[in-house]
């Protein structure tokens, strides 16, 4: 028995993952990560939200749920920030877990950031498909319902095409190097900012201070649940520390590009909030388009026309994000030797093209295929997973005597806001719904039964120079 623990316990050596990731070619800025992050975080739901949270929950509140939300979040932020600054590895959370945790922990939070990745994309290219369809019809251009919906060929609808084929474009730009995947995000993440802000002056025009009385009708118990209910549109800035080995000056630029995330889309947000609230009473904004309804409410139609295209150029950023993020997440795995070998593998360009192609195929079948409304859930659970372990991760990562990170970031108030930290997400978890726990269960048996019978016994850690 005893044998067996130590085998699930073993840890990677530092030196080992660091001579492995050195083929990738170190491209991207602090800049560059800010855009990632803020590309995987801005979404369409910060169209959505801000309306949606402050009429079912806070009311004008929903301002400050915003910040509250993102000050539970930055305690995560930081601990990742720590992580990433010390070891400039490519995997995230799955290479912190194999290095502080053992390879057992590694294991569950691969598997739980797949699960992340994975269905975040798959349901972000199926909405991406419905919006186009709709924004092509402003222009008088009809996409077929029969290529944009589920698949039902007995009533004649043929599957999500357009998600495909989106998931397929972003795939093609990540294969030919992360240069010119990065300026064309940088591009796409600039234009989603200034849609932004475009409705953020637009709208300060037709503020009426009067809808922000009362401020918290539903009290601070409003303002919690809004918290509760938005803490969840920060989810994203982990995908940024998935990129520590292809980064220029690791343990300056990882934690910017962390940290530098979440304050900047803090602030969008905020904007947002206090704009839309301020435009018209939030007992008007439990619709699905929040953003546009204000806009034509004002009569700016045009500006609502607009929106509709931040709301693409929002997804896709995050599509983009995400699929490099879960690329280097199976490259990870792989180079382990817990999935296949194969997955582990660099082509000359410096890219993980084999993982890239496996993830990229799951996605477009998924996005394509599957109806994923009930699904999108575990999305959260993953992410939280994540966020609790590497938080309580610091702990291990100061005693560990073979990671230096003497110049690079640390948490601030050790070991006191790495254990909040560690509490804050034990209790978002608890917020989750019974049906989230029931079916992430099922996959965590899935990923347990995998490395037992495959993982456990491929991994790397069982060759004779990993003693």
């Amino acid at each position: 028995m005893s044998s067996l623990v130590s085998r699930l316990f073993r840890r990677e050596k530092v030196d080992r993952y660091l001579e492995t990731d050195k083929k990738f070619v170190k491209t991207m800025s602090a800049v560059d990560l800010i855009a990632l992050g803020i590309g995987a975080v801005i979404g369409t739901g910060i169209f959505i939200l801000p309306g949606t949270v402050a009429a079912t929950k806070a009311g004008p509140g929903i301002i400050l749920s915003f910040v509250l939300a993102a000050v539970v979040c930055s305690t995560a932020a930081m601990c990742y920030a720590e992580f990433a600054s010390a070891l400039p590895v490519a995997g995230s959370a799955y290479s912190y877990g194999n290095l502080v945790y053992g390879e057992i922990i590694g294991w569950i939070l691969g598997w739980a950031l797949i699960l992340e990745y994975v269905l975040a994309v798959a349901a972000v290219s199926s909405a991406w498909g419905a919006y186009f369809k709709s924004f092509m019809s402003g222009f008088g251009i009809n996409v077929p319902a029969a290529i944009v919906g589920p698949l039902d060929i007995a009533h004649g609808s043929y599957g999500n095409w357009i998600a495909i084929i989106i998931v397929l474009i972003i795939s093609s730009l990540l294969a030919h190097g992360m240069k010119t995947s990065v300026r064309l995000n940088n591009i796409i993440v600039f234009v989603k900012i200034a849609i932004i802000l475009l409705f953020v002056v637009v709208g300060a025009f037709f503020i009426k201070p009067g809808n922000w009385h009362p401020f918290m009708p539903f009290g601070v118990h409003g303002v919690l649940a809004g918290s509760s209910a938005v803490f969840f549109a920060y989810l994203g800035f982990d995908a940024v520390s998935s990129s520590a080995a292809e980064v220029k000056n690791a343990k300056r630029n990882m934690p910017i590009g962390i940290i530098g995330t979440l304050i900047i889309a803090t602030l969008l947000y905020v904007l947002v909030a206090i704009v839309l609230t301020g435009m018209i009473s939030y007992t008007k904004l439990n619709v699905a388009d929040p953003v546009s309804f204000a806009l034509q409410v004002v009569h700016q139609n045009w500006a609502a026309g607009i929106i509709s295209l931040g709301a693409l150029a929002g997804m896709f950023t995050m599509m983009v994000t995400m699929i490099y993020s879960s690329s280097r997440l199976i490259y990870s795995i792989g180079r382990d030797g817990l999935l296949p070998k194969f997955l582990g593998k660099i082509d000359a360009h410096g890219n993980p093209i084999n993982s890239l192609r496996t993830i990229t195929l799951i996605i477009a079948i998924m996005g394509g295929f599957v109806p994923l409304d009930q699904l999108t859930n575990l999305v959260n659970i993953g992410t939280l997973i994540a966020f609790l372990f590497v938080s309580f991760g610091i702990i291990p990562l100061r005693h560990n005597k073979e990671i230096e990170n003497s110049h690079g970031f640390q948490v601030p108030w050790y070991p006191v806001l790495p254990i909040v930290s560690g509490f804050l997400c034990m209790f978002m978890l608890t917020q989750l719904q019974a049906e989230t726990w029931i079916a992430s269960s099922i996959w965590f048996l899935l990923g347990l039964i995998l490395y037992f019978s495959y993982g456990m016994h491929h991994s790397r850690l069982n060759q004779p120079d990993a003693k």
